[in-house]
């Protein structure tokens, strides 16, 4: 992470210490119920950032070094 560019460190733990995946879960969960989105940044083969969007925890890669939440776009229809 680096300062001034918004990223701000929500929760981090690690998941095969059940007390530490809950806190991850329930800061996940929290995100969520505030109305963000969730992605994973994935590799791509072009080289272009890219992520995945996913709806829960589980959907998360083990492996996933972050998750990133962003609000949902408003606007008309």
């Amino acid at each position: 992470m680096k300062p001034g560019y918004g990223e701000v460190l929500i929760a981090e733990g690690d998941l095969d210490v059940v007390a530490q995946e809950r806190e991850m879960v329930q800061a996940f969960r929290a995100q969520l119920d505030q109305g963000m989105w969730a992605a994973v940044p994935v590799d791509s083969a072009n080289g272009r950032r890219e992520a995945e969007i996913v709806r829960s925890f589980e959907e998360i890669p083990r492996d996933a070094e972050r998750v990133i939440f962003f609000p949902q776009a408003s606007g008309g229809r």
